[in-house]
């Protein structure tokens, strides 16, 4: 990719970005109320982003060999019980993340 490419595709990258955070507050403006089914996907979209993080990290372990999926397992606990004390989705992910990442360089196999 040429110097060119590379600032044509930061800069367009950066547009999407803006665009994607400044368009809910254009659509949608303080006078009017918000619509009810934005409202609903609000209030569903964090879990099921959620249940589909679980789903994707456990596709790939096996129950039936080596550590028997106790980091995961472990991580997952130590993830749910911080979500439900904190009630923080990107704090719990990442002490999740960072509690699995522990075990399995330091203290399992």
């Amino acid at each position: 990719m040429t110097f060119y490419e590379e600032v044509v595709t930061v800069m367009l990258c950066g547009l999407a970005s803006v665009t994607t955070r400044a368009l809910p507050f254009i659509l949608f403006s303080s006078k009017k109320p918000t619509p009810p089914m934005v409202r609903y996907l609000g209030n569903a979209l964090p879990s099921a982003i959620f249940a589909m993080l679980i789903v994707y990290c456990l596709k790939n372990t096996s129950f039936l060999t080596g550590a028997h999926g106790i980091p995961e397992i472990i991580a997952i606990i130590f993830t749910v019980g911080l979500h439900l004390w904190l009630r923080q989705m990107l704090i719990s992910v990442m002490g999740g993340t960072s509690v699995y990442m522990l075990l399995v360089q330091f203290y399992l196999p």
